[in-house]
């Protein structure tokens, strides 16, 4: 599993100015949260997501940063200490096989990262357990990673537990929302 993950050394790389420019985070996001949901961002890495979710969500709502990877989570915690952003951000580091407990979410982000996952099937099925009913789950893959065959087999996963609602342009990837009935 250790070598699918993308190691904490790459970290400056998901944080780069051009990323910012394919993948803005609030261009791709910010159609789906609300002040004062709760969001799980699943593989935030060093936090290139959770930031701007940090800042959409409002004084009411929390993310929840979770990681694999220790030492991404520190390189977060780093970011956001003493800043006002740090009171709506939970670091929670996840085992190789699950998220773990998290509060009801209104929202859950997984960009990037589910082709990193040794087990999608059980992933997937954690991230509806951790849903509110009416909660929405957001995929986003890159195509130079995940084949449009390996995409729609995740799809087919996600859809034994959640329903497909939409299918979002996302620059030179593959994306789904999902909704838990």
């Amino acid at each position: 599993m250790a070598d699918r993950v993308c190691p904490a050394s790459h970290a400056g790389f998901l944080s780069t100015s051009l990323r910012r420019l394919l993948t803005d985070p609030r261009r791709i996001l910010g159609h789906l949260v609300r002040p004062g949901d709760v969001v799980i961002d699943l593989g935030c890495g060093p936090g290139f997501f959770t930031l701007p979710l940090a800042e959409m969500v409002g004084e009411s709502g929390r993310v929840i940063a979770a990681d694999l990877q220790l030492e991404m989570l520190e390189k977060l915690r780093d970011r956001i200490q003493g800043s006002p952003l740090e009171s709506r951000i939970t670091l929670q580091q996840c085992a190789a096989d699950t998220i773990g407990p998290t509060e009801p979410a209104d929202l859950a982000v997984a960009l990037y990262m589910v082709h990193e996952v040794a087990d999608p099937e059980r992933l997937l099925r954690e991230i509806h357990d951790a849903l509110k009913p009416g909660g929405r789950f957001f995929l986003v893959e890159p195509k130079g990673h995940v084949s449009a065959s390996h995409f729609a087999e995740t799809l087919a996963h996600a859809g034994a537990w959640l329903r497909l609602i939409s299918r979002p342009r996302v620059t030179l990837s593959r994306a789904a929302l999902f909704v838990r009935d």
